[in-house]
């Protein structure tokens, strides 16, 4: 036994599909023109969105608190790797176990379509609970229906959430306080999220669109990726991470870069890596006009125009708390089982801001023509909160 962290098994869904299969072939192919579904507002406008558009596990069985969207799109996550979660429990017993999971928007979803009901009819629905959008929800959730007995916390940090969940799960595991852990996110599509964004100035009329001289914001979807993970060798490797505060401004980043850099830095220090030993970048790459110039001029400064890089959320939405974990789990999948090198595609319109540091952005067909060995993945959130994970394969 090491003290090493590995990521075992992954169950992940979005709206680019579900499982490792839909999500890899997803990654690897052209940018679609398809027109992307609209989230009505209840003030009559509309915006692009990225849901998940498949069905999901019932929730009718559990406490009433338990019942959302939300915890529907983890338990979806979870039917892939329960066998293998339930095995780890059995083994090492429930209070070796922990649970570490990153959210933003809980089941606030819920809350949204009761007082809408309220407004309607004068009463809130039966089936409405004002627990369903307590934070805290996923991670009851998973202890209720695997019986883990561990740690068991949710974090909340905006798009770094579960990013940070790894992290801390990483620790968790290093320190000896737990055997196991299930480890990673859920966000599902909600108003209140697009309205508050639409209300920045930041989400785009068509679209993301990152690094692109039209770029004009984000376009917000909805994702569970949820990890088991050991000290127990295994085809992924959590070989190091970051993480740093700029306490610049409540959203927007330090221009700088300064604490994106600094992330980016701490987990090469940690994984005991050089620049040039990343193979591929999952930038955060949201579209706004300052979160890219804030990480495009980072991550030129740390690798310069040498590391292919690409932002996934052109494809997937940016899934906000789920983000961190969705982006971790495509750099799970592109490090293995993939001979070829391919990388994930970046998605935008193919037309570079001159005012960018330029970068070495994926092309579609693009390989480094050899298995990739590590990867690293950016998550930038509100508030100046950074993280950064580098998955390396097993050799």
């Amino acid at each position: 036994m090491t003290t090493d962290v590995y990521l075992n098994h992954l169950g992940v869904l979005c709206s680019a599909g579900r499982g490792h299969r839909a999500l890899r072939e997803a990654l690897f192919a052209p940018p679609s023109d398809a027109a992307r579904p609209r989230l009505a507002l209840p003030d009559g406008r509309d915006w692009p969105s990225a849901p998940f558009d498949g069905p999901l596990p019932p929730t009718g069985h559990l406490p009433l608190p338990l019942r959302s969207r939300n915890n529907a799109l983890l338990l979806a996550a979870l039917e892939d790797i329960r066998p293998q979660i339930d095995e780890a429990v059995a083994r090492f017993g429930a209070n070796r176990v922990g649970i570490v999971l990153g959210t933003s928007t809980s089941g606030v979803g819920e809350s949204e379509n009761a007082f809408l009901a309220r407004r309607a009819n004068g009463t809130l629905p039966a089936d409405f609970h004002p627990g369903q959008q307590e934070l805290g929800s996923p991670a009851m959730l998973l202890r209720e229906v695997l019986g883990a007995g561990g740690p068991a916390l949710v974090i909340s940090t905006a798009c770094s959430s579960s990013a940070k969940a790894l992290a801390s799960a990483a620790r968790l595991l290093k320190s000896g306080q737990c055997d196991a852990v299930i480890a990673g996110g859920a966000d599902s599509l909600c108003r209140f999220t697009v309205a508050g964004f639409a209300a920045l100035d930041s989400v785009g009329a068509n679209g993301c669109n990152p690094m692109s001289r039209n770029r004009d914001g984000i376009h917000i979807g909805e994702a569970a990726a949820l990890f088991l993970m050991s000290r127990e060798p295994g085809p992924i490797r959590l070989a190091g991470w970051g993480e740093t505060a700029d306490a610049h401004h409540i959203s927007a980043p330090d221009p700088s870069g300064g604490g994106a850099l600094s992330a980016m830095r701490e987990a090469l220090e940690r994984a005991a890596l050089a620049p040039s030993d990343i193979d591929y970048i999952n930038l955060h790459g949201t579209a706004t006009r300052q979160n890219d110039a804030m990480e495009s001029l980072a991550v030129s400064q740390l690798f310069g125009a040498d590391v292919p890089a690409s932002s996934t959320k052109g494809l997937t939405g940016h899934t906000l708390g789920a983000a961190g974990a969705l982006e971790a789990a495509i750099c799970w999948l592109t490090l293995r089982d993939n001979a070829e090198g391919l990388l994930p595609v970046h998605q935008w319109d193919g037309e570079a801001d001159p005012e960018l540091p330029p970068l070495r952005l994926v092309r579609p067909g693009q390989s480094l023509s050899r298995q990739p060995r590590r990867a690293l993945s950016n998550s930038f959130a509100f508030g100046g909160s950074n993280a950064c994970l580098i998955l390396e394969a097993a050799p």
